[in-house]
């Protein structure tokens, strides 16, 4: 009954470190996601910026010809 009874403590104890674990690797997933909506939100924001000041640069002509060394 002893061995039975030591069983269970130690899956007790294990499903409490099992639980302080999910717990803290839920958290540190969460605060991923968070920066990395952040990141995109910027990466969105650069590449509109990038876009404008593409379209803004006068005399950029797609069509030209690739330079003699090519």
């Amino acid at each position: 009954m002893q061995d039975l009874e030591a069983r269970v403590i130690d899956l007790e104890a294990r499903l409490a470190f099992q639980d302080d674990t999910i717990q803290a690797l839920n958290d540190v997933v969460s605060q991923q996601q968070l920066t990395l909506d952040r990141l995109q939100r910027a990466l969105e924001i650069l590449a509109r910026r990038q876009a404008e000041l593409a379209a803004s640069v006068p005399g950029e002509a797609e069509d030209e010809p690739p330079p003699p060394h090519y």
